[in-house]
C-alpha cells in the first residue's frame, strides 16, 4: 500500500488533535522568538562594533594631535580589536556571552588588557540562552518525547490497536505514518525560522546545510528512540517516564557533573592572577636597575642591543622595554590557561558523545564560531596586532626618529580576519 493514503489519514487524524496542534505552533513560536532574539542581538553587536570604530579613531586622532613624541602617542592612543559574529551566530551565540569579544588596546604591557575584562557571571553563563542552539539540543528532545512516546500505547489503551494493524495490512504502517506526520510537522515548525533568519544574514550554504544535517541528526537519534520505546508494552505514562529520565540524564545530568569532573581534574589558572603577576612586574621596574629590565627585552629582541643603553631618568623605550617584559613574565602563565581551557574543551568533548544535547549544542556553536576554540583564536588576533604595534614603534623609539604625526598615519589597522 502507497504510503499517501495513511498519510493523509494522519493528517485528518491530527487536525482534530487540539492538543498537537498547540504543541506544533508553540515550537513555532519558540523557534520563531530564538531567532528574532538571535538576529536582534548578532546586530546589537554589529552596531556597537560599527560606533566603536568611529568613536575609536576620533579618540586616537585627538590623543595622537596632543603629544608631541611617540612615547606620548603610543601611551595615550587606544585601538580597537573586536571578533564580530559570524553570519551563523544568531542561531547560536555560544561562548560570546562568556568570553569578551571586544578589547581598546594600548602599547602597554597586553596581557591584563585582556584579561581585566575576562570577567562573567558563572551561573548566568551556565543557564545558557534561549537562541536556536537551545532549542535544538534541549527543547526539541522534549517534543518529540511527548510527541511519539505513546504512539502504540494510546491505541492499546482505547482498544483500537488490532483494528488499526488488521486494517493497515502491515502492523508497523500505521505507526510509521503516525510519527512521520508528527515529526515532519515539527521539523517544519523548528526549521522554517532559521531557514529565514539565514536568509536575512546572508548565511552561506554551506553552513545552513551543515545546520540542517545537525539538527536532523537529533532529531534522528530521538525519533528512533521514541519509536523503540513506544513498541514496548508499557502504558503511555510509563514509557514517557523512562524517556524523560533518559532526557534528564543525558541532558542535564551527564553535562552537569561531567563539567564538575573537569573543573576539578583540569584547572584553569584565573586572569585576575595574571593580571596581578604582570602588574606587580611592571611596577617592580620602577625600583629596580634599568639593565634589570633591558637585558630580558634585548634577548627577546637582539636587533636593538646597540640602542639600549638608557641615559636618562626616563625613557620611552625603556618604559615600552618594561611593559613588554612584564608580558614575558607571565607568558607561561597565559600559555597554561589557555591550554587548560583547551583540554578541559577537548574533554568536554569526549563528555558530550555521551549526551545529544550537549553534541548538538557543541556542533552548532562551532558551526556559528561561537565556541570556545573561536574565542581563543580571537585572544591571539589580538596579540598578534599588539605585536605589529611594536614592531611600528620600537624603531621610533629606540633611534630617536624626530617626531613627525604624519608617520602615525601608518599605524598597523587591526583585521578581524587575520
Amino acid at each position: 500500500m502507497s504510503m499517501i493514503a495513511p498519510i493523509t489519514r494522519e493528517l485528518k487524524f491530527l487536525s482534530h488533535q487540539p492538543f498537537v496542534i498547540f504543541l506544533i505552533t508553540s515550537m513555532a513560536f519558540l523557534s520563531i522568538f530564538a531567532i528574532w532574539s538571535g538576529l536582534a542581538e548578532t546586530k546589537h553587536q554589529h552596531a556597537i562594533i560599527e560606533r566603536l570604530l568611529i568613536a575609536d579613531m576620533q579618540d586616537r586622532t585627538a590623543a595622537i594631535a596632543k603629544e608631541s613624541d611617540y612615547g606620548g602617542a603610543a601611551y595615550y592612543a587606544f585601538h580597537l580589536t573586536y571578533d564580530p559574529p559570524s553570519d551563523l551566530a544568531f542561531a547560536a551565540i555560544g561562548r560570546r556571552d562568556v568570553f569578551p569579544w571586544k578589547h581598546r588596546i594600548r602599547m602597554l604591557a597586553l596581557e591584563g588588557q585582556i584579561y581585566e575584562n575576562d570577567a562573567t557571571n558563572a551561573e548566568l553563563a551556565q543557564s545558557g540562552r534561549l537562541d536556536f542552539a537551545f532549542i535544538a539540543s534541549v527543547l526539541l528532545p522534549l517534543f518529540l518525547i511527548v510527541f511519539l512516546h505513546d504512539l502504540r500505547a494510546s491505541e492499546r489503551a482505547t482498544g483500537r490497536h488490532d483494528l488499526l494493524v488488521v486494517t493497515a495490512g502491515n502492523k508497523g504502517q500505521p505507526w510509521r505514518a503516525r510519527a512521520m506526520v508528527r515529526v515532519a510537522l515539527l521539523g517544519f515548525a523548528v526549521l522554517t525560522p532559521f531557514l529565514f533568519g539565514a536568509i536575512i544574514t546572508g548565511t552561506s550554504m554551506s553552513s545552513v546545510f551543515l545546520t540542517c544535517l545537525v539538527l536532523l541528526a537529533q532529531i534522528g537519534f530521538w525519533t528512533v528512540l521514541c519509536l523503540w520505546a513506544s513498541k514496548r508494552s508499557f502504558t503511555g505514562p510509563t514509557i514517557a517516564s523512562g524517556l524523560l529520565a533518559f532526557w534528564i540524564l543525558t541532558t542535564l545530568v551527564i553535562p552537569a557533573v561531567g563539567d564538575a569532573i573537569l573543573e576539578k581534574a583540569i584547572p584553569v589558572p584565573d586572569g585576575g592572577d595574571i593580571i596581578l603577576a604582570q602588574r606587580e612586574a611592571v611596577n617592580d621596574a620602577w625600583d629596580i636597575p634599568k639593565e634589570a629590565t633591558m637585558n630580558p627585552f634585548i634577548a627577546r629582541h637582539p636587533e636593538w642591543a646597540d640602542y639600549s643603553r638608557i641615559n636618562r631618568p626616563f625613557e620611552w623605550k625603556w618604559y615600552y622595554a618594561f611593559q613588554q617584559v612584564g608580558d614575558q613574565s607571565v607568558e607561561e602563565m597565559s600559555q597554561n590557561r589557555r591550554d587548560a581551557i583547551l583540554k578541559r574543551d577537548r574533554s568536554a568533548a569526549w563528555v558530550a558523545v555521551f549526551s545529544p544535547s550537549s553534541m548538538t549544542r557543541r556542533l552548532l556553536t562551532s558551526l556559528a564560531q561561537t565556541d570556545t576554540k573561536a574565542a581563543l583564536s580571537y585572544q591571539q588576533r589580538v596579540r598578534a596586532y599588539h605585536s605589529e604595534l611594536r614592531k611600528f614603534y620600537y624603531p621610533l623609539l629606540f633611534t630617536d626618529v624626530a617626531y613627525n604625526q604624519d608617520i602615525l598615519s601608518n599605524l598597523p589597522e587591526y583585521s578581524p580576519e587575520e
